[in-house]
């Protein structure tokens, strides 16, 4: 499994945007093993002057290209990370013992845990709470002049991972790391989307617990796939948020006799209209409808749940007038506002009448 990785920009737009340093990396790696480097870097068409330089970049293609030379040639997938190496094939066994979870905390519960199987030279830790999700790295040697590329794929390549597990993009909520801004920090929101920080105590992210829930879309075959050419597809950046549907119910259940705009709801997931919309679209639903059952829910749990009057409940969820507010329930529930509630023994005096007989609920469409 290739695991080194350049900002997931690039694999659209074919630009060099991928830090030099992480070559120098792969060239010490080299050093260390007391091997040249001239021919991968040759194949790769990286010039060795360009190593020199704080500045430069290089494309997704030959960081790709260098890192599968340098895998094989090195016979081992940290690249000199580690005091042993890692076989090669040794993180796509990784991948396929974590294949078979049921939900995304499993899968990176387990990966967490074979990883000490790799390496005893750092620990990847898995945590959560009831809103956050986290992964931390604790380090148990000295890295010295490989520890930022060595943070840096461990990271992304469990992330990329992970997205590439649920096929969803995963917004992270916060990505740290051990050491000082680099000369190149500016190539870092492309790989960790999000705040970043520096100068941490530790490196990891952390991200919506919600995430965890979410069952692997992934089989035996899709892997063998994946792990043919693991660059491009662990760092894809999905367009797609499969909890995108859940916050935007959210948002609107806050509040649900405020009309809502795309815009208003764009804006506190931090993403564009025209995402917001697109997203809705792949997951198979609108804002409207969204929106249509934020209103739905909460005049249901009033009619349910309260004595109000049917006028009151019209004006709570967001409509001018109870006209309006019972043709759009008719359409909601098949029954008016007033009967629904009656059907569930909470009769509204003001529009059906005391001593009414309530309608068989199982008739009540909800």
């Amino acid at each position: 499994m290739k695991t080194h990785l350049p900002a997931p920009a690039e694999l659209t737009r074919g630009r060099a945007a991928t830090p030099a340093a992480f070559i120098r990396a792969i060239v010490l790696g080299y050093r260390e093993r007391g091997l040249d480097p001239a021919s991968a870097l040759r194949q790769a068409q990286i010039p060795e002057a360009a190593l020199a330089d704080p500045a430069a970049r290089v494309t997704a293609a030959q960081m790709e290209t260098i890192s599968a030379l340098a895998m094989q040639e090195l016979d081992d997938e940290a690249l000199g990370w580690f005091s042993r190496r890692l076989p090669w094939g040794s993180y796509g066994m990784l991948a396929r013992a974590s294949l078979t979870a049921p939900t995304l905390e499993v899968a990176l519960k387990r990966w967490c845990r074979h990883h000490r199987l790799l390496t005893d030279d750092l620990e990847l830790e898995f945590a959560h709470t009831r809103h956050s999700a986290t992964i931390r790295i604790t380090e148990r040697r000295d890295f010295g002049a490989m520890l930022e590329f060595c943070l840096v794929s461990m990271l992304r390549n469990l992330l990329g991972y992970a997205c590439w597990l649920i096929d969803s993009r995963i917004a992270l909520l916060e990505t740290t790391l051990p050491y000082p801004a680099p000369p190149h920090a500016d190539a870092y929101p492309y790989l960790f989307p999000g705040p970043l920080r520096f100068d941490a105590e530790a490196a990891g992210f952390s991200f919506d617990a919600r995430y965890l829930a979410l069952p692997l879309r992934r089989d035996e075959d899709a892997l063998r796939a994946m792990l043919q050419r693991a660059l491009p597809l662990t760092v894809h950046q999905y367009r797609r948020d499969r909890l995108l549907v859940h916050s935007v119910s959210q948002i609107l259940a806050t509040s649900p006799g405020i009309a809502r705009t795309a815009e208003d709801v764009a804006a506190q997931l931090n993403i564009s209209v025209r995402t917001l919309h697109r997203q809705l679209k792949e997951e198979g639903v609108s804002l409207q409808r969204l929106k249509d059952e934020a209103r739905r829910e909460r005049a249901i749990k009033l009619l349910l749940q309260t004595r109000k009057p049917v006028k009151q409940v019209a004006a709570a969820v967001g409509f001018d007038n109870e006209k309006s507010f019972s043709r759009a329930f008719r359409e909601w529930t098949g029954v008016a506002p007033g009967r629904y509630r009656a059907a569930a023994g909470a009769q509204d005096p003001a529009e059906d009448g005391a001593g009414s007989k309530p309608p068989d609920l199982g008739r009540v469409r909800s």
